[in-house]
C-alpha cells in the first residue's frame, strides 16, 4: 500500500472516529498526534482539514445526490469514505479524479459492506459528471435585519 493510500485510510479512520464520538475530526487528529500514534503522513492532515473546512458543502452535495440514502442513514464508514473522497474530487488539485474514486472504492471494499463499493463508486461518479455545474459555495445565513430607525 502506497503512502497516499495509507494517508487516506488514516484520514477515514479519523473521520469515522470523530463521527462516532460526536467530536471534531480536528480534535481526533490532534489527540492521535499527542498520543504519538506513529508519524502522521502530512496528507492525512490535509484530507481531514479539507473535509472539516468543506463539510457543510460536502454533506449538502451527498444529501442532494444520494438516491434513497440520507447522509445520516449511510453506514458511518461509507460516510467517512465519501466525505474524504469528495473533498479530494472537488478541491484537491494533487490527485486525478479517477484515482480519488478508485481509492475510495477500495477503502469501501476493505472497510464496509458488500454493497458499499458500488454505492461509493456510483455516487462519486455521478458527482464527477456534475462537477462543472455543482454549487461549491457554503450556505450563507441571512443576516438579522436591524429594527427600523426612528420611534
Amino acid at each position: 500500500m502506497g503512502a497516499r493510500s495509507k494517508a487516506r485510510k488514516r484520514a477515514v479512520d479519523v473521520l469515522f472516529e470523530a463521527d462516532q464520538r460526536g467530536v471534531s475530526a480536528l480534535t481526533v487528529l490532534d489527540n492521535r498526534s499527542v498520543r504519538g500514534e506513529g508519524p502522521l503522513n502530512p496528507y492525512t492532515g490535509e484530507l481531514v482539514e479539507g473535509v472539516v473546512s468543506h463539510q457543510e458543502v460536502i454533506d449538502r452535495l451527498l444529501a442532494e445526490h444520494s438516491v434513497d440514502w440520507p447522509v445520516e442513514r449511510m453506514p458511518a464508514v461509507d460516510r467517512a469514505v465519501l466525505r474524504m473522497a469528495l473533498f479530494e474530487l472537488l478541491w484537491s488539485t494533487q490527485v486525478p479524479a479517477e484515482v480519488a474514486i478508485d481509492e475510495a472504492v477500495q477503502l469501501a471494499k476493505d472497510l464496509s459492506t458488500d454493497e458499499s463499493p458500488g454505492f461509493v463508486n456510483g455516487l462519486l461518479g455521478r458527482l464527477l459528471e456534475l462537477k462543472p455545474g455543482l454549487d461549491l459555495a457554503p450556505a450563507i445565513s441571512s443576516p438579522i435585519s436591524a429594527p427600523p430607525a426612528g420611534d
